[in-house]
């Protein structure tokens, strides 16, 4: 069985997340989404609400996709998981210069394991979670670049 690990702060998943993932499970047989947390960012959300959208966004592929928390080093949790390849998705060049540096540092310290970049649709490349939190936090429609159960959380969190 093909397996491969899909990580990210996912604070909150928006629909070029959701597009990353469905189209690795075209390449993959189980894929593991891995939440973490980025020491240099405060979460809008906690990592057990991350994981609950995310297994809600993704829940017709349950049988395929395992949702977890991990705070360790990235490469631990592959092995761990008996797994040799990294998904990461790409919205432009900048996305693409800092996962290429972290991509080399992994290979660097476990050359059995690959790192592959996905471009998302271009329908999603002008999507961050950055972006989706500010609009939200205005009171401003997200619909659209974000599954619907972050789109009701993001209304609650920014209700005034």
């Amino acid at each position: 069985m093909k397996t491969a690990v899909n990580p990210g702060t996912f604070d909150p998943v928006t629909n070029g997340h959701i597009d990353i993932i469905e189209r690795a499970l075209k390449l993959f047989d189980r894929l593991y989404v891995v939440v973490g947390d980025n020491p240099q960012k405060a979460p809008t959300f906690t990592a057990k609400e991350r994981i609950i959208m995310l297994k809600e966004a993704l829940k017709k592929h349950n049988n395929r996709i395992d949702v977890e928390h991990f705070d360790g080093l990235l490469l631990n949790y592959v092995k761990r998981k008996k797994s040799n390849v990294v998904i990461r998705g790409l919205r432009a060049i900048s996305d693409f210069e800092f996962e290429f540096s972290r991509a080399l540092i992994s290979r660097e310290m476990e050359s059995d394991i690959e790192t592959i970049f996905m471009m998302t649709k271009d329908d999603y490349a002008f999507i961050s979670s950055s972006i989706v939190k500010e609009i939200a936090m205005f009171n401003g429609p997200v619909k659209g670049f974000v599954p619907e159960v972050v789109e009701r959380k993001l209304k609650e969190k920014y209700r005034k």
